[in-house]
């Protein structure tokens, strides 16, 4: 069983910090490790709280383990390894830099800017790394418009079907 000895100052600070916190996870952390100094089960607590046994046997263990540091990082979630941080705000000013240029003054074939194309030109450059799709979504926050240029090599004449006999 999961039981938690909490000093009078202990208490007194997670109260405090139960009711004060900006994060509802350490809130409910908080709350448990209060139910647990209390003597409630973790059963209780977990079907209150609407996680499981094991999520509130973690809590505990993870409290008790870090005895050395403040309240709220004991409450805190560890680090974690994960998806890389976006390129939001970062590709940006960078883009807006290049995007009234043309081109082909930087060495590439082509007379307009194209995502895949900024793409290329911020890996070669910059040496970041973005998808395609971070591109278009900078470009969108940017409020920066273009067409795909459209070429018409052959137009019909607007009198074609009576040359054809229709």
């Amino acid at each position: 069983m999961a039981s938690v000895m909490l000093s009078d100052r202990e208490r007194i600070e997670l109260e405090g910090l139960m009711f004060h916190t900006p994060s509802a996870k350490e809130r409910c952390r908080a709350q448990a490790i209060l139910w647990l100094d209390e003597a409630e089960t973790v059963e209780q607590i977990a079907e209150l709280l609407h996680v499981s046994r094991q999520t509130v046997y973690n809590w505990a263990e993870r409290f008790q383990d870090r005895q050395g540091l403040d309240l709220s990082s004991r409450l805190a979630d560890a680090p974690r390894h994960g998806r890389p941080p976006s390129a939001l705000g970062i590709i940006d000013p960078l883009i807006a830099e290049v995007i009234d240029n043309d081109p082909r003054a930087l060495g590439y074939h082509s007379t307009v800017w194209t995502a895949p194309l900024l793409r290329e030109y911020l890996e070669q450059v910059h040496g970041v790394a973005v998808s395609r799709k971070s591109v278009s979504l900078a470009i969108a926050r940017l409020g920066i418009r273009w067409k795909r240029p459209r070429h018409h090599l052959s137009r019909r004449s607007e009198t074609w079907r009576q040359a054809k006999g229709g």
